[in-house]
């Protein structure tokens, strides 16, 4: 079976960046050679790795350049936003990543009102660049949105464009699923389908119709049942996998093929 992980942030395994992601992954001593190795022993071949600052998306690009199935994400964080707009044409910096091979994606992005770490009008100007930047250059959307919907889906309709996009780690309501749904938006599921303890998330993942699932990790974060309290690695793909096919009664080898092949196309990978 072949797995793609959608999200993942192993560009930060060896930064310098000293980070909280770097910091978390230098805890587990593992190297990007051996995570994508022992993704690759659990049939996750592809990987999506993901930026959310300048400096980040650029690690992300530097290593998929150096490996053939890896590809990237340019994004700025909402928790970003306001760092970012402090930076000195830090809107023409983030346009010349696009042009760089293997850029498959603008993300992650969005809004995040649950921590408040940037004003909620810089998340909104960068989220709405970001969403330009990705019509003037043809490339899909990974969301970040955190109990902020009622000022993020105005802000969508904004655009008269269609816009492609994956709304990253959802843990939403119906209401949101439904409106996502309508935009023909495929649904980010991590680690918290097997751990939560909400039996309204656990009936929305059993919901989401496969044709619009994709799978991810968001590591090193949100590592799944057995394995809390230990780094998230991508190889972790197989047991998100493994749990909704038994949540939902399907197959294994029929979410592996839908949500790899849903995947590819959002990507183009």
């Amino acid at each position: 079976m072949d797995f793609i992980d959608t999200h993942c942030h192993i560009q930060s395994i060896e930064s310098n960046s000293g980070d909280s992601t770097t910091s978390l992954w230098a805890k587990s001593k593992v190297t990007i050679k051996e995570v994508i190795a022992n993704a690759q022993k659990e049939g996750v071949k592809t990987l999506i790795t993901v930026g959310c600052t300048l400096e980040d998306s650029l690690e992300a690009i530097n290593l998929s350049s150096k490996q053939s199935n890896i590809y990237s994400s340019v994004g700025i964080h909402p928790h970003e936003a306001n760092s970012f707009l402090k930076i000195k044409n830090s809107k023409i910096q983030f346009e010349k990543l696009l042009n760089q091979k293997k850029v498959v994606a603008i993300g992650e992005c969005g809004l995040d009102y649950f921590y408040n770490h940037s004003d909620h009008d810089a998340q909104k100007e960068v989220l709405m660049f970001q969403i330009e930047m990705a019509i003037k250059y043809n490339l899909p959307l990974i969301f970040h949105v955190r109990q902020a919907f009622d000022d993020f889906w105005p802000i969508l309709d904004r655009f008269r464009e269609e816009l492609r996009a994956i709304l990253h780690s959802f843990t939403d309501n119906f209401d949101n699923l439904n409106k996502a749904l309508t935009r023909n938006f495929l649904i980010g599921v991590n680690g918290i389908s097997t751990f939560t303890k909400d039996q309204d998330q656990t009936m929305l993942f059993k919901a989401i119709p496969l044709n619009s699932l994709v799978l991810e990790t968001d590591s090193p974060y949100l590592t799944p049942n057995p394995f809390r309290g230990k780094i998230n690695e991508p190889k972790n793909i197989r047991i998100i996998a493994d749990y909704l096919a038994e949540l939902r009664g399907e197959h294994l080898a029929e979410i592996a093929f839908k949500t790899t092949d849903n995947a590819r196309r959002f990507f183009g990978v």
